[in-house]
C-alpha cells in the first residue's frame, strides 16, 4: 500500500504570502493534494534566482490545516524552495507551483522574475514546477482564468505529461474570456528607457526603475507576446541549462588560440 495517497503540492510566490494572487492559487488547487505554501513575507519581485547568502533566513509557520500549511520566510522565493526542499519537507514534492504573480513574466522578464526563479529551481531539483503570471499588477485583480489554466497544467503535470529537465512559464492574459492554451516560444525584446529620474528631500538624484518592452518578434505568431495580444494564454517550456548548443562548434577553435 502506498504511503502517501495524495500528491504533494509546493506553493511560493514573490509578491508574498498575503497577496491575492498565491492565495487564490491556493484556493484553485486544495483538491489535488496535499499543500504546503513556503512564501515571502513580503514583495521580492525581481529576484530572479538570487539566494540569501549573508544574513539569516527567519521561517515561520502562520497556518495549518489538514492537507495545507502555511509559512511566511524572509528570504527570497528561491531561498523559500530551499528550505522547503531541505528543512522542512519529509518527501519531494510532486509539483511545485510559483505565482499566481501579479503583472507579466513573458518574453525577457524570464530573467528578473522571482516567479519563474523558482520554478527554475524547482527544475533544478528534479520537481515538475511551474511559474503562473496575470498580466494585471492591481494588488486586487481578478485571478479567474489564472487560476482555470493553472490548474490545468497542474493536472497535466501531475499525470506525468512533463519531461524532466523542463519548467513552464505560463502566462494569463487579464480579460474575462480567455480563448485558451497556445504553446509558445519566449519573444525577443528587451527593456528601454528604463528609469525616470526625481529629487529626493535632501535634491540628490534618485532612479524609479520603469521603462517599455521593445518587441523584436511583432506579428510571431509563435511568441508569448503575439498569444496575450490576441487574448491566449501563454505556455512557454524553459530549462535552466543556458548553453548555447549551436555556437559551440563555431568558436572550437577559441580553445587553440589561448
Amino acid at each position: 500500500m502506498l504511503k502517501y495517497k495524495k500528491p504533494l503540492i509546493l506553493i511560493t510566490n514573490d509578491d508574498g504570502v498575503h497577496a491575492k494572487g498565491i492565495n487564490a492559487l491556493i484556493e484553485g488547487v486544495r483538491s489535488l493534494g496535499e499543500i504546503v505554501v513556503i512564501a515571502p513575507d513580503r514583495i521580492r519581485s525581481g529576484m530572479s534566482s538570487a539566494i540569501t547568502a549573508s544574513n539569516p533566513i527567519r521561517l515561520n509557520q502562520i497556518h495549518k490545516e489538514k492537507d495545507l500549511t502555511v509559512y511566511s520566510c524572509t528570504g527570497t522565493p528561491v531561498d523559500c524552495v530551499k528550505l522547503g526542499i531541505n528543512e522542512i519537507l519529509d518527501r519531494k514534492p510532486d509539483l511545485l507551483l510559483s505565482g499566481i504573480n501579479h503583472g507579466s513574466n513573458a518574453a525577457i522578464c524570464v530573467i528578473y522574475s522571482g516567479t519563474v526563479g523558482a520554478a527554475l529551481e524547482g527544475c533544478i531539483l528534479k520537481i515538475p514546477s511551474v511559474g503562473i503570471s496575470l498580466t494585471n499588477h492591481s494588488p486586487d485583480a481578478d485571478f479567474t482564468q489564472a487560476v482555470k489554466y493553472g490548474k490545468l497544467i497542474a493536472e497535466k503535470i501531475l499525470a506525468g505529461e512533463l519531461p524532466e529537465g523542463v519548467c513552464i512559464n505560463l502566462n494569463i492574459p487579464d480579460i474575462s474570456n480567455v480563448k485558451g492554451l497556445k504553446i509558445c516560444t519566449q519573444t525577443k525584446g528587451y527593456w528601454a528607457k528604463e528609469f525616470q529620474t526625481a529629487k529626493d528631500p535632501s535634491g540628490q538624484t534618485v532612479y524609479w526603475l520603469t521603462g517599455s518592452f521593445l518587441n523584436e518578434e511583432l506579428g510571431n505568431e509563435q511568441s508569448d507576446e503575439w498569444a496575450l495580444s490576441q487574448g491566449y494564454a501563454a505556455l512557454v517550456p524553459l530549462q535552466p541549462d543556458m548553453t548555447a548548443y549551436s555556437v559551440l562548434g563555431k568558436i572550437k577553435n577559441w580553445e587553440l588560440s589561448v
